[in-house]
This record gives C-alpha cells, structure tokens and sequence, in this order.
C-alpha cells in the first residue's frame, strides 16, 4: 500500500552524512554567520504505510553552517531517543525520564536558546538538546525546572529573549500549560489553563499584553491510540481511563502512560482526531494574568497549526492573522489534508466579545512566518508556502510574500519540479527594515534527487544564492536560523 508521506520529496533517509566546504551558486551574504537548521519526520526503521502518520515519524535534524560567504558543512543527525538508538544497534543511552512519552523523537522543530540547540516537539514527547554539531546530548527539561514535555512552538520575545510556549498532553486531561523561560534557559513562570477536553493545541500566539490560546475541535483519540498497539488485552483496558480523562473527569495515572508509551512506537496511528462537537474557541490571558483573568471567544469551527503573528491594537482589539483549515484529521489520518488553509484574519473585540473574521488570501497555504522581529507586534510583512489542492505540503514549489499594509501579494515560484518547506527570514542586521534581509529554506529537485538550501531577497524575492547538498532533505515540518553567539 502505498502512502504520500513515505514517497517522493518525503520518503526518509536513512545515512547520516557529514559534508564540508559545499558548493554554491551565487554569493551568500558576508553577514550570515550561523546555523540554519531544520527538523523533520524521518523513520529510521521501516512502517506500516497503511498507518503511518506524517507527525509520528523519527525527528531527523538537518543544518547547514554558513560563515565569510562559505557555507561550512551540511550534517543531517537522528535526534537519539531510546528507540532510534536501539534500531541503530546503539547502546541503549542512559537517559533521565523527563516526560511521559519517550518513546517517540522530537521530530518538528529546531531552535537556539540560552546557547542551547533544541529539537522540539509537542503533545507531552521530551524535547532533546543537541550539540552544535547535532549529535545528541540528553531529554531537556531546562535543568529541572520544566518536567514534562515543551512544545513545537514557543514564542521569543523580541524585547525581553524569554521564550514563551504553550504546551499540552492528553494525560493531563482538561489543561494546558503556559510556561515562560528565561534568557539563561530555566522555566521562571508555570500557568495552568482549563480547557473543554483535550485538544492538539499545535500553537499559540503572543503579544506584548497577552497569551492567546487555540481550543480547537481536533482531540485525542484513546481507541485510536490503542487501535494498532502491540499489548496484551489487558492492558486495553486503560484506554477507557483515558477517555475519561479527555471530558476532565480523572488525570490519567503515570503507569498508564507509560504502558501507552511503550505501545505507540514512531510511525504508528495518530492519536488526534476532528471532532465536530467539540467547541472551537480562542482564549486570551495577560501575560503576567492568570486562568482567572483568562477570557474565551467563540470562532467557526476550524482547525489552526501555525498563525503568522499577533499584535494588540491601540482600541483594546487583538489581530491574529492564522493559517486557517477548514478542518483537520476528519477523514485523512495519515496528514493534514481537509481542505486548503487560508490566510486568515480574526480580530477579537473584548468589549462585544466577538471575534470578526475575515479573509486575508484565498491561495492555499501553510507555514507562515515573520521577521522574528516583529514577532507579537505589528507587522507588515508576512512569507508562506503556497499549498496546491490535493497536494499538500508535497506538492509546494512556491513562495508567497505578503504586503499586509499594501494588500499585495509577491511570490517566487522554484519551478514544477521542486518542491518547497518552510523559509525563514533573517534580517541583513540588527536595525534592518522590516523586510531587509533573506529567506532561507530547502528546496528539493525532483530530476536529481538532491536538495539544495536556497537563499532569497526578501524585498524582492529574486534569488542570491543556492547552496547545493549531496542528498535529498526529505520536506519537513519547521526550522531556524540559528546565529553565531558573539
């Protein structure tokens, strides 16, 4: 049987390379020194394809060095969970428990902070530190001040550098949890959040005033989680509990999450599905607040796994521009296709309580990005990969610009037989306009089988440089540019 996410630009890799001094076409920007870096599903030992989620595959972290114009190195790693070093015949690493399911590899997203690199991921898995290299260090749980899992998506503040995140977990039952790290890389601030069940909740926004979160319709699934699972019939039994955990009625005891985590090794069923009875909400706190300062807003049901940025208005109003599915996991369960995503605008009116909303862009699209400089403030400028329908991320081969203040829209096409992820803008220095810099992203050719790293104007979207790899960089989930800490 055959599966998208297994085949063409997604089908895994499984060498582990190491490439120095790579060549280049075009000139790469004297003041690019550092990292990009991107993570991504890679399974390191064959699935069934029958199942296979796109969400549930082994993270493997690609990067690519870049200083005085050269582009260094290329190393693409494994992030070594216990499983991935037990099908590489590895010894079996001697890991702290730092979350419920360890099982499972942080798979989505790669960052820098407080001098760290951390491969990232959600729904109560350990995120993992690396070295610069990308080898694996250990679970990170920020020196013991966050146990638990973190999240895909946390938030920098451009001012202060914390990180804030929202993260969830269906064994906590009806919460999530808002958590701020601070510049030395410990948690300094813990909120729990009721929510209605428990929801994929895959990202969050910020502002300068306020938290924003996303309780949307698609919820854990126990019978699914449990459907495929290698375990005796007793141990079945336990997937009632969780259920129960998913209306707040019970936490679901530790032993049983560590049963469900021995039974949900990478490429298995996805746990999360739509579920139309399920109220679709935003809520927003005061940064500094509490869940009793917490306010909720009714929106249509949808489903939302990236918004582009937020911003508080001078009139009390909150913008949030999101990538807006019409719904997730209803009738796919192996990747996200329900519909194309749009680029959508809600602005919430605390005085009336209600959220107007409004499209922004018809085109099918997904990873949006800001300049990381604007992240919570307004912003002008917004970039995302334009999504072909019945094609999904599979299918991108086009960059989309948006003029937010203009009404205009740019786009850089690599041609029909590329593919494209997500891109990342880098600012040309520190007092740089708000599009005056480059974007930088993975492009794959479908003709050589090879990727190269591909470097944009971000005023003019005209290319600067292409970065060619000797192997394919399967399309992925989220990246960053990681700069050289001076």
């Amino acid at each position: 049987m055959s599966n998208t996410y297994l085949e063409g630009a997604l089908a895994p890799v499984r060498e582990e390379l190491t490439i120095t001094d790579l060549p280049v076409t075009g000139s790469i920007p004297e003041y690019l020194d550092g990292r990009y870096l991107r993570n991504g599903p890679n399974p390191v030992s064959e699935v069934d394809p029958a199942v296979y989620h796109w969400f549930l595959g082994d993270g493997m972290v690609h990067g690519v060095r870049l200083r005085d114009g050269r582009a260094e190195w290329y190393r693409n790693r494994f992030v070594r969970s216990a499983h991935v070093a037990k099908v590489l015949g590895e010894p079996e690493p001697n890991y702290r428990r730092t979350a419920p399911l360890t099982a499972l590899s942080a798979n989505t997203n790669v960052i820098g902070h407080a001098g760290r690199t951390l491969a990232i991921v959600e729904g109560g898995v350990a995120s993992y530190e690396l070295t610069d290299e990308l080898d694996t260090v250990g679970p990170c749980d920020f020196d013991g001040t966050l146990p638990g899992g973190y999240t895909a998506h946390p938030k920098r503040d451009p001012e202060t550098g914390e990180l804030h995140a929202v993260s969830y977990f269906f064994g906590w039952g009806n919460k999530v949890q808002y958590s701020v790290i601070d510049t030395n890389g410990r948690c300094r601030r813990t909120v729990d959040i009721p929510v209605t069940g428990s929801p994929m909740m895959h990202d969050f926004s910020l502002t300068e005033n306020h938290v924003v979160f996303y309780d949307l319709p698609v919820v854990f699934d126990a019978a699914q989680a449990v459907a495929d699972a290698p375990m005796p019939g007793p141990l079945r039994t336990p997937a009632k509990l969780v259920m129960s955990a998913l209306i707040g009625k019970v936490r679901v005891p530790d032993p049983i999450t560590a049963s469900l985590d021995r039974s949900l090794p990478s490429g298995g069923r996805m746990p999360y599905k739509w579920d139309p009875r399920y109220p679709a909400r935003v809520g927003v706190m005061p940064r500094e607040g509490t869940a009793a300062d917490l306010r909720w807003y009714d929106v249509a049901p949808c489903y939302v796994f990236h918004p582009m940025n937020a911003y508080d208005n001078p009139d009390g109003s909150i913008v949030l521009d999101v990538a807006r599915h019409p719904k997730m996991f209803a009738t796919d369960f192996n990747g996200p296709n329900e519909g194309p995503p749009t680029l959508d605008r809600w602005t919430i009116d605390p005085t009336s309580g209600k959220v107007r909303e409004e499209r922004l862009d018809d085109h099918g699209q997904e990873f949006p990005r800001v300049d990381e400089r604007r992240v919570g403030r307004r912003h002008r400028y917004g970039y995302a990969v334009q999504v072909l329908p019945d094609t999904g991320a599979a299918g991108s081969a086009t960059l989309l610009k948006h003029d937010l203040s203009q009404g205009r829209l740019a786009s850089h096409s690599f041609g029909p037989n590329t593919r494209i992820g997500e891109f990342v803008m880098v600012p040309a220095h520190p007092d740089a306009a708000e599009d005056e810099g480059v974007l930088l992203g993975f492009v794959y050719d479908l003709a050589t089988d090879r990727s190269d790293l591909a470097i944009l104007d971000a005023q003019t979207m005209e290319a600067v440089a292409s970065i060619h790899l000797p192997a394919r960089v399967p399309a992925g989930f989220h990246g960053n540019w990681v700069p050289t800490a001076s």
